[in-house]
């Protein structure tokens, strides 16, 4: 695990931002879509605020981006995004509209799939309501780069679903003694499963220096003797006074203050991100829908 080549950015201090690398050094590796899903042990940790602006970052690089709000319990992206979509999963699900037509174009041509609150468990879904979600989303399938869910927190069978089908997390903590062990637990839970997930962590709403690194290495050494896994961390991002603002104002941070030191850190995550991705680890959407349906008997449908 790699955290030396993190810098802690003080929050008081005006933020470095290097420049990202260009559209032409983010190519995709290959034609299917990568996707990764955003999850977190606990609520309140900043996870959707995460999804949203990390999501909006690589997006005004020219990363095809589709931001799925998969947190079927309380879906909120389009409240941070400041948007009031007319349709949403509801509606696709039932048939009532096509992906094409609950689509929200977002800033930098970011696609927003809207989530709807109180939506049952993808398990729980009658055959033919899934058959149809699966169908719509594979069809973004090598016109978008990426498929970022923003899955509910907590360890339900439709978090471990979506995390298990994508093969790549990032896991959003915070310094929080709760937070922290609520992530370890998430861990757990998807080591007992035995199936291939590559965990990346980010630190959020660090205050001290070094805390952030002394939270990452912690879990990583509890990972590797309990569990048998590595944890990378991947973004350790500041407390920024901006975010409550932002939040409020239901305008993302990276737009509202492009210049503050979460946006920073976000910039320094989104790079790392895109940079570090093997090809071969690529399967695109298609393939993340088919483990889907096939978890349900392994996860309990």
């Amino acid at each position: 695990m790699n955290i030396k080549s993190y810098r802690f950015e003080d929050a008081n201090a005006t933020p470095k931002i290097q420049p990202m690398p260009t559209v032409d050094a983010f190519a995709p590796p290959q034609f299917q879509s990568r996707v990764i899903a955003v999850s977190s042990g606990k609520g309140g940790v900043g996870k959707t605020n995460i999804s949203v602006n990390l999501a909006l970052t690589l997006a005004r690089r020219g990363i095809r981006v589709a931001l799925l709000d998969a947190d079927l319990g309380t879906a909120n992206v389009d409240v941070i995004m400041g948007v009031h979509p007319p349709y949403h999963l509801q509606h696709l699900i039932t048939g009532q509209r096509s992906l094409a037509e609950i689509l929200i174009e977002g800033p930098h041509g970011l696609k927003i799939i809207p989530g709807a609150s109180g939506l049952p468990d993808l398990a729980d879904l009658p055959d033919a309501q899934r058959d149809v979600l699966l169908r719509s989303m594979v069809a973004l399938d090598g016109t978008v780069d990426l498929l970022l869910i923003d899955t509910g927190a907590g360890v339900g069978r439709n978090v471990v679903q979506f995390i298990l089908a994508a093969g790549e997390v990032l896991l959003v903590t915070t310094p929080e003694p709760t937070a922290v062990t609520d992530a370890y637990a998430l861990m757990k839970v998807l080591a007992g499963y035995q199936l291939p997930v590559t965990i990346k962590l980010v630190v959020n709403n660090v205050s001290k220096r070094g805390e952030g690194e002394t939270v990452a290495t912690r879990l990583n050494a509890v990972a590797e003797q309990f569990l048998g896994r590595t944890v990378e961390v991947v973004g350790i991002l500041p407390y920024d006074k901006n975010v409550p603002n932002a939040v409020r104002r239901q305008t993302p941070l990276v737009m509202l203050n492009p210049l503050s030191p979460m946006a920073g850190g976000l910039n320094t995550l989104a790079e790392r991100l895109w940079s570090d991705v093997a090809p071969e680890s690529v399967t695109g959407i298609s393939h993340f829908f088919r483990k889907i349906v096939a978890l349900r008997t392994i996860i309990g449908g």
